[in-house]
């Protein structure tokens, strides 16, 4: 069965129109993002999702939490779940969403209020959780940087500025970064 931390639960129950985190037992409200730290969510999952199968896999954006332990729950801006662990969520009102288990991809994007701390603390914390894939997407320096977890549970990191980006924990799915990238670049276009 799943738990929470019941701190966390009643909070985000309470008041779920703000997104809750718990860090060491610490509550911790994710701060509002920029228009460009949204949009690049949505661009990244926009260009994900067709090349899921929704037989297997679900997306979420800025929505549900990753657990490390019963004290540090993080909201990540963009992450996929098999449906396998999607499944015990369901059926369950008014309860917080939360997966234990390694996934797939998880992505964080810059933001000036949230890059120091999606680096220092939540990346040591997915790294700990054996995330598969983590992605740190920073849309005004064009960057995209990957680590990914090897064989011997250590993390391998690449840094990319643009050209197809595969989503290796994912055979067959890749990002075009360049046309993130674009897409970015259009709707800031007057």
């Amino acid at each position: 069965m799943l738990t929470t931390e019941p701190g966390l639960d009643l909070i985000a129950r309470a008041d779920p129109f703000r997104q809750w985190e718990l860090h060491d037992g610490v509550l911790r409200e994710k701060p509002g993002i920029s228009a460009e730290h949204g949009d690049a969510s949505f661009i990244l999952a926009n260009l994900n999702q067709p090349q899921l199968d929704r037989r297997e896999y679900r997306l979420r954006v800025n929505h549900g939490h990753v657990q490390y332990t019963s004290r540090n729950y993080y909201i990540p801006d963009v992450m996929v779940i098999p449906v396998a662990m999607d499944r015990p969520q369901r059926n369950r009102p008014g309860t917080l969403e939360f997966y234990p288990d390694p996934l797939p991809l998880v992505v964080d994007v810059w933001s000036r209020s949230t890059g120091d701390y999606d680096i220092e603390t939540k990346l040591a914390r997915y790294q700990a959780r054996g995330d598969h894939e983590i992605w740190r997407l920073h849309p005004y320096e064009r960057t995209l940087t990957a680590w990914r977890r090897q064989p011997t549970g250590e993390y391998e990191e690449a840094l990319y500025h643009g050209g197809i980006v595969p989503v290796e924990s994912l055979p067959g799915v890749s990002i075009d970064l360049d046309a993130v990238f674009a897409d970015l670049d259009l709707a800031a276009a007057p």
